[in-house]
Protein backbone atom coordinates (compact mmCIF):
# COMPACT_ATOMS: atom_id res chain seq x y z
CA UNK A 1 0.00 0.00 0.00
CA UNK A 2 1.39 3.38 -1.03
CA UNK A 3 2.14 5.85 1.72
CA UNK A 4 0.04 9.00 1.79
CA UNK A 5 2.52 11.90 1.34
CA UNK A 6 0.27 13.96 3.59
CA UNK A 7 1.51 11.84 6.50
CA UNK A 8 4.98 13.35 6.03
CA UNK A 9 3.73 16.71 7.30
CA UNK A 10 3.76 17.36 11.06
CA UNK A 11 0.51 16.47 12.78
CA UNK A 12 -0.12 20.09 13.76
CA UNK A 13 -0.03 21.03 10.06
CA UNK A 14 -2.30 18.17 8.98
CA UNK A 15 -4.93 19.20 11.50
CA UNK A 16 -5.22 22.79 10.25
CA UNK A 17 -8.64 23.78 8.93
CA UNK A 18 -7.89 26.19 6.05
CA UNK A 19 -9.10 29.78 6.25
CA UNK A 20 -12.38 30.26 4.39
CA UNK A 21 -12.54 33.65 2.64
CA UNK A 22 -15.73 35.41 1.64
CA UNK A 23 -17.39 33.98 -1.47
CA UNK A 24 -16.37 35.89 -4.63
CA UNK A 25 -19.06 37.43 -6.82
CA UNK A 26 -17.91 35.42 -9.85
CA UNK A 27 -18.24 32.13 -7.92
CA UNK A 28 -21.81 32.84 -6.85
CA UNK A 29 -22.70 33.87 -10.41
CA UNK A 30 -21.40 30.53 -11.73
CA UNK A 31 -23.07 28.46 -9.01
CA UNK A 32 -26.56 29.96 -9.28
CA UNK A 33 -26.54 31.27 -12.83
CA UNK A 34 -26.88 34.88 -11.68
CA UNK A 35 -25.57 37.95 -13.46
CA UNK A 36 -22.51 39.39 -11.75
CA UNK A 37 -23.83 42.93 -12.13
CA UNK A 38 -26.85 42.03 -9.99
CA UNK A 39 -24.83 40.60 -7.08
CA UNK A 40 -23.63 42.62 -4.09
CA UNK A 41 -20.82 41.40 -1.87
CA UNK A 42 -20.90 42.41 1.79
CA UNK A 43 -18.73 39.56 3.03
CA UNK A 44 -15.10 40.65 3.23
CA UNK A 45 -15.06 44.10 4.88
CA UNK A 46 -13.84 45.80 1.73
CA UNK A 47 -14.23 49.52 1.09
CA UNK A 48 -17.29 49.95 -1.16
CA UNK A 49 -15.95 53.31 -2.35
CA UNK A 50 -13.02 51.72 -4.16
CA UNK A 51 -9.86 53.87 -4.22
CA UNK A 52 -9.08 57.57 -4.31
CA UNK A 53 -7.87 59.49 -7.38
CA UNK A 54 -4.32 59.89 -6.07
CA UNK A 55 -4.06 56.16 -5.56
CA UNK A 56 -5.37 55.43 -9.04
CA UNK A 57 -2.82 57.80 -10.57
CA UNK A 58 -0.01 56.11 -8.64
CA UNK A 59 -1.15 52.69 -9.87
CA UNK A 60 -1.19 53.89 -13.48
CA UNK A 61 2.34 55.28 -13.14
CA UNK A 62 3.64 52.06 -11.52
CA UNK A 63 2.46 49.89 -14.41
CA UNK A 64 5.50 50.91 -16.45
CA UNK A 65 7.79 49.04 -14.04
CA UNK A 66 5.96 45.73 -13.62
CA UNK A 67 8.78 43.92 -15.48
CA UNK A 68 11.13 44.91 -12.65
CA UNK A 69 11.31 43.38 -9.20
CA UNK A 70 9.96 45.70 -6.52
CA UNK A 71 12.14 47.49 -3.99
CA UNK A 72 12.64 44.69 -1.49
CA UNK A 73 13.01 47.18 1.34
CA UNK A 74 9.95 49.24 0.35
CA UNK A 75 11.91 52.46 0.93
CA UNK A 76 9.32 54.99 -0.31
CA UNK A 77 6.43 53.43 1.61
CA UNK A 78 8.54 53.04 4.75
CA UNK A 79 9.61 56.67 4.45
CA UNK A 80 5.98 57.78 4.19
CA UNK A 81 5.01 55.64 7.20
CA UNK A 82 8.01 56.90 9.15
CA UNK A 83 6.97 60.51 8.59
CA UNK A 84 3.32 59.82 9.36
CA UNK A 85 3.92 58.03 12.67
CA UNK A 86 7.24 59.50 13.79
CA UNK A 87 9.04 56.17 13.95
CA UNK A 88 12.40 55.06 12.63
CA UNK A 89 12.29 53.26 9.29
CA UNK A 90 13.96 50.33 11.02
CA UNK A 91 10.82 49.93 13.14
CA UNK A 92 8.63 49.09 10.12
CA UNK A 93 7.85 45.69 8.61
CA UNK A 94 5.91 45.53 5.34
CA UNK A 95 3.68 42.62 4.40
CA UNK A 96 1.48 41.18 1.70
CA UNK A 97 -1.54 42.43 3.62
CA UNK A 98 -1.52 42.61 7.41
CA UNK A 99 -2.20 38.86 7.44
CA UNK A 100 1.33 38.38 6.14
CA UNK A 101 2.70 40.54 8.95
CA UNK A 102 0.77 38.49 11.52
CA UNK A 103 2.28 35.33 10.05
CA UNK A 104 5.75 36.91 10.28
CA UNK A 105 5.23 37.59 13.98
CA UNK A 106 4.25 33.96 14.53
CA UNK A 107 7.13 32.68 12.41
CA UNK A 108 9.63 34.80 14.31
CA UNK A 109 8.47 34.16 17.86
CA UNK A 110 6.44 30.94 18.01
CA UNK A 111 7.31 27.26 17.65
CA UNK A 112 6.87 23.87 19.32
CA UNK A 113 7.04 24.19 23.09
CA UNK A 114 5.72 27.75 23.01
CA UNK A 115 2.19 29.09 23.41
CA UNK A 116 0.06 32.01 22.24
CA UNK A 117 -2.98 33.50 23.94
CA UNK A 118 -6.02 34.93 22.16
CA UNK A 119 -9.72 35.45 22.73
CA UNK A 120 -12.68 33.33 21.79
CA UNK A 121 -14.29 34.81 18.63
CA UNK A 122 -10.97 36.41 17.64
CA UNK A 123 -9.70 36.77 14.07
CA UNK A 124 -9.19 33.36 12.43
CA UNK A 125 -5.57 34.04 11.46
CA UNK A 126 -4.44 33.94 15.10
CA UNK A 127 -5.22 30.25 15.68
CA UNK A 128 -4.03 29.42 12.16
CA UNK A 129 -0.68 31.20 12.58
CA UNK A 130 -0.23 29.67 16.05
CA UNK A 131 -1.04 26.12 14.95
CA UNK A 132 1.09 26.35 11.81
CA UNK A 133 4.16 26.92 14.01
CA UNK A 134 3.37 23.97 16.27
CA UNK A 135 2.67 26.29 19.19
CA UNK A 136 0.01 25.69 21.83
CA UNK A 137 -3.13 27.84 21.69
CA UNK A 138 -4.55 29.36 24.87
CA UNK A 139 -8.12 30.41 24.09
CA UNK A 140 -9.72 32.72 26.64
CA UNK A 141 -13.55 32.91 26.81
CA UNK A 142 -14.92 36.17 25.44
CA UNK A 143 -16.68 38.76 27.60
CA UNK A 144 -19.76 40.23 25.90
CA UNK A 145 -18.32 38.93 22.60
CA UNK A 146 -15.10 40.91 23.16
CA UNK A 147 -11.66 40.38 24.63
CA UNK A 148 -11.54 39.78 28.38
CA UNK A 149 -8.13 41.39 28.84
CA UNK A 150 -7.95 40.64 32.54
CA UNK A 151 -8.56 36.94 31.90
CA UNK A 152 -6.11 36.95 28.99
CA UNK A 153 -3.37 38.40 31.21
CA UNK A 154 -4.05 35.76 33.85
CA UNK A 155 -3.96 32.98 31.23
CA UNK A 156 -0.37 33.76 30.23
CA UNK A 157 1.96 31.01 31.42
CA UNK A 158 5.71 30.32 31.25
CA UNK A 159 5.46 29.03 27.68
CA UNK A 160 3.50 32.01 26.33
CA UNK A 161 5.45 34.15 23.88
CA UNK A 162 2.70 35.89 21.89
CA UNK A 163 -0.61 37.53 22.83
CA UNK A 164 -2.93 38.31 19.91
CA UNK A 165 -5.23 41.29 20.39
CA UNK A 166 -7.50 42.66 17.65
CA UNK A 167 -8.89 46.12 18.33
CA UNK A 168 -11.54 46.48 16.97
CA UNK A 169 -12.02 42.74 16.71
CA UNK A 170 -13.14 40.88 13.61
CA UNK A 171 -15.79 39.38 13.37
CA UNK A 172 -17.51 40.76 16.47
CA UNK A 173 -16.66 44.45 16.00
CA UNK A 174 -15.97 44.82 19.72
CA UNK A 175 -13.47 47.37 21.02
CA UNK A 176 -11.24 47.76 24.08
CA UNK A 177 -10.59 51.33 25.16
CA UNK A 178 -7.08 52.74 25.38
CA UNK A 179 -6.84 52.57 29.16
CA UNK A 180 -7.81 48.88 29.09
CA UNK A 181 -5.17 48.05 26.49
CA UNK A 182 -2.50 50.02 28.32
CA UNK A 183 -3.33 48.23 31.56
CA UNK A 184 -2.98 44.91 29.73
CA UNK A 185 0.41 45.94 28.34
CA UNK A 186 1.62 46.81 31.82
CA UNK A 187 0.57 43.38 33.14
CA UNK A 188 2.08 41.28 30.36
CA UNK A 189 5.62 39.96 30.96
CA UNK A 190 8.23 41.67 28.79
CA UNK A 191 9.09 38.40 27.06
CA UNK A 192 5.54 38.13 25.66
CA UNK A 193 5.08 39.88 22.32
CA UNK A 194 1.69 41.65 22.24
CA UNK A 195 0.44 41.83 18.66
CA UNK A 196 -2.09 44.68 18.55
CA UNK A 197 -4.02 44.24 15.31
CA UNK A 198 -5.53 47.60 14.33
CA UNK A 199 -6.85 46.73 10.86
CA UNK A 200 -10.02 48.76 11.47
CA UNK A 201 -8.39 51.67 13.30
CA UNK A 202 -9.43 54.27 10.70
CA UNK A 203 -13.13 53.54 11.34
CA UNK A 204 -12.98 54.52 15.02
CA UNK A 205 -14.61 57.76 16.07
CA UNK A 206 -12.05 60.46 16.98
CA UNK A 207 -12.72 60.14 20.73
CA UNK A 208 -11.71 56.47 20.62
CA UNK A 209 -8.55 56.77 18.53
CA UNK A 210 -5.65 56.33 20.91
CA UNK A 211 -2.12 57.16 19.79
CA UNK A 212 -1.02 53.56 20.23
CA UNK A 213 2.24 54.24 18.38
CA UNK A 214 3.45 56.18 21.43
CA UNK A 215 3.12 53.01 23.47
CA UNK A 216 6.03 51.49 21.53
CA UNK A 217 8.54 53.60 23.49
CA UNK A 218 7.25 52.26 26.81
CA UNK A 219 6.61 48.70 25.66
CA UNK A 220 9.32 47.21 23.40
CA UNK A 221 7.33 43.95 23.33
CA UNK A 222 4.46 45.64 21.43
CA UNK A 223 3.82 45.02 17.72
CA UNK A 224 1.16 47.19 16.04
CA UNK A 225 -0.22 45.90 12.75
CA UNK A 226 -2.33 47.85 10.27
CA UNK A 227 -3.55 47.42 6.74
CA UNK A 228 -4.35 49.28 3.52
CA UNK A 229 -7.10 46.75 2.71
CA UNK A 230 -9.94 48.45 4.57
CA UNK A 231 -10.34 52.23 4.74
CA UNK A 232 -7.73 52.80 2.02
CA UNK A 233 -9.48 50.42 -0.39
CA UNK A 234 -6.48 48.31 -1.44
CA UNK A 235 -7.72 44.82 -0.49
CA UNK A 236 -6.91 43.45 -3.94
CA UNK A 237 -3.30 44.66 -3.84
CA UNK A 238 -2.52 43.16 -0.43
CA UNK A 239 -0.32 45.52 1.56
CA UNK A 240 -0.06 45.93 5.32
CA UNK A 241 2.59 46.83 7.86
CA UNK A 242 3.80 46.46 11.42
CA UNK A 243 5.32 49.06 13.72
CA UNK A 244 7.58 47.62 16.40
CA UNK A 245 10.77 48.09 18.38
CA UNK A 246 13.64 48.05 15.84
CA UNK A 247 15.07 44.81 17.25
CA UNK A 248 11.67 43.12 16.97
CA UNK A 249 11.19 44.47 13.44
CA UNK A 250 14.66 43.20 12.54
CA UNK A 251 13.80 39.65 13.58
CA UNK A 252 10.53 39.77 11.65
CA UNK A 253 12.31 41.07 8.57
CA UNK A 254 14.76 38.16 8.75
CA UNK A 255 11.92 35.70 8.10
CA UNK A 256 10.10 37.91 5.59
CA UNK A 257 10.07 36.67 2.00
CA UNK A 258 12.02 38.84 -0.46
CA UNK A 259 9.76 41.11 -2.55
CA UNK A 260 6.70 40.20 -0.47
CA UNK A 261 5.00 43.48 -1.49
CA UNK A 262 4.72 44.14 -5.21
CA UNK A 263 5.55 47.30 -7.17
CA UNK A 264 1.98 48.44 -7.69
CA UNK A 265 1.01 47.81 -4.09
CA UNK A 266 3.99 49.81 -2.79
CA UNK A 267 3.18 52.78 -5.03
CA UNK A 268 -0.55 52.64 -4.32
CA UNK A 269 -0.10 52.42 -0.55
CA UNK A 270 2.29 55.39 -0.44
CA UNK A 271 -0.22 57.47 -2.40
CA UNK A 272 -3.21 56.23 -0.39
CA UNK A 273 -1.51 57.13 2.89
CA UNK A 274 -1.41 60.74 1.71
CA UNK A 275 -5.04 60.84 0.55
CA UNK A 276 -6.59 61.70 3.88
CA UNK A 277 -9.64 63.28 2.24
CA UNK A 278 -10.60 59.90 0.75
CA UNK A 279 -10.12 58.16 4.10
CA UNK A 280 -12.18 60.83 5.89
CA UNK A 281 -15.05 60.37 3.43
CA UNK A 282 -14.80 56.59 3.80
CA UNK A 283 -15.02 56.96 7.57
CA UNK A 284 -18.03 59.28 7.40
CA UNK A 285 -19.95 57.14 4.92
CA UNK A 286 -19.17 53.99 6.91
CA UNK A 287 -20.53 55.53 10.10
CA UNK A 288 -23.70 56.54 8.27
CA UNK A 289 -24.04 53.05 6.78
CA UNK A 290 -23.50 51.41 10.16
CA UNK A 291 -26.37 53.41 11.62
CA UNK A 292 -28.49 52.43 8.59
CA UNK A 293 -27.94 48.72 9.23
CA UNK A 294 -28.44 49.09 12.98
CA UNK A 295 -31.81 50.75 12.38
CA UNK A 296 -32.71 48.09 9.82
CA UNK A 297 -31.83 45.31 12.27
CA UNK A 298 -33.96 46.87 14.99
CA UNK A 299 -36.88 47.18 12.57
CA UNK A 300 -36.58 43.44 11.86
CA UNK A 301 -36.36 42.61 15.56
CA UNK A 302 -32.78 41.34 15.30
CA UNK A 303 -30.08 41.51 17.93
CA UNK A 304 -26.64 42.72 16.85
CA UNK A 305 -23.22 43.14 18.39
CA UNK A 306 -22.39 46.88 18.64
CA UNK A 307 -19.59 47.39 16.12
CA UNK A 308 -16.64 49.75 15.87
CA UNK A 309 -15.50 48.56 12.44
CA UNK A 310 -16.86 48.60 8.88
CA UNK A 311 -19.17 45.64 9.47
CA UNK A 312 -21.91 44.52 11.80
CA UNK A 313 -22.63 41.03 13.13
CA UNK A 314 -26.32 40.18 13.36
CA UNK A 315 -28.00 37.35 15.28
CA UNK A 316 -30.31 36.04 12.57
CA UNK A 317 -31.12 32.55 13.85
CA UNK A 318 -34.66 32.72 15.20
CA UNK A 319 -37.87 30.76 15.12
CA UNK A 320 -36.06 27.52 14.33
CA UNK A 321 -34.24 28.98 11.32
CA UNK A 322 -30.46 28.61 11.24
CA UNK A 323 -27.98 31.30 10.23
CA UNK A 324 -26.61 28.92 7.59
CA UNK A 325 -30.02 28.63 5.94
CA UNK A 326 -30.60 32.37 5.96
CA UNK A 327 -27.14 32.83 4.43
CA UNK A 328 -28.14 30.50 1.57
CA UNK A 329 -31.42 32.35 1.06
CA UNK A 330 -29.52 35.61 0.78
CA UNK A 331 -27.20 34.04 -1.80
CA UNK A 332 -30.20 33.09 -3.91
CA UNK A 333 -31.21 36.75 -3.81
CA UNK A 334 -27.75 37.79 -5.01
CA UNK A 335 -26.45 39.05 -1.65
CA UNK A 336 -23.20 37.68 -0.21
CA UNK A 337 -22.55 38.09 3.52
CA UNK A 338 -20.28 36.13 5.84
CA UNK A 339 -21.30 33.14 7.98
CA UNK A 340 -19.30 33.08 11.21
CA UNK A 341 -20.05 29.67 12.69
CA UNK A 342 -16.32 28.94 12.43
CA UNK A 343 -15.74 31.73 14.93
CA UNK A 344 -18.06 30.13 17.45
CA UNK A 345 -21.03 32.27 16.37
CA UNK A 346 -23.38 29.79 14.65
CA UNK A 347 -26.45 32.02 15.07
CA UNK A 348 -24.86 35.12 13.50
CA UNK A 349 -23.97 36.55 10.10
CA UNK A 350 -21.37 39.27 9.57
CA UNK A 351 -22.34 42.01 7.13
CA UNK A 352 -19.90 44.54 5.67
CA UNK A 353 -21.11 48.13 5.58
CA UNK A 354 -21.72 48.87 1.91
CA UNK A 355 -23.00 51.92 0.07
CA UNK A 356 -26.40 53.25 1.11
CA UNK A 357 -27.93 51.43 -1.87
CA UNK A 358 -26.17 48.16 -1.05
CA UNK A 359 -27.23 48.36 2.57
CA UNK A 360 -30.84 48.92 1.52
CA UNK A 361 -30.60 46.01 -0.91
CA UNK A 362 -29.30 43.74 1.86
CA UNK A 363 -32.10 44.71 4.26
CA UNK A 364 -34.68 44.21 1.52
CA UNK A 365 -33.28 40.70 0.87
CA UNK A 366 -32.94 39.85 4.56
CA UNK A 367 -36.58 40.52 5.48
CA UNK A 368 -38.09 37.75 3.26
CA UNK A 369 -35.14 35.45 4.02
CA UNK A 370 -36.12 35.58 7.68
CA UNK A 371 -39.79 34.87 6.95
CA UNK A 372 -39.44 31.90 4.56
Amino acid sequence: MLMDPCELAPSYIRSIAPYQPGKPISELARELGLKEAGIIKLASNENPRGIGPRTRAAIDAALADVARYPDGNGYELKLALSKRYGVDMGAIVLGNGSNDVLELAALAFLGPGRAAVYSQHAFAVYPLATQARGARPIVVPAKNYGHDLDAMAKAIDDETYVAWLANPNNPTGTFARAEEVEAFLRRVPERVLVVLDEAYNEYLTPDLRADSVKWLKRHPNLIITRTFSKAYGLAGLRVGYALAHPTVADVMNRVRQPFNVNNIALAAAAAALDDMEFVARSYAENLQGLRQLEEGARALGLEFIPSYGNFITLRVAQGGKSAAEIYKRLLRRGVIVRPVAGYGLPEHLRVTIGTAQENERFLAALAPSLRE
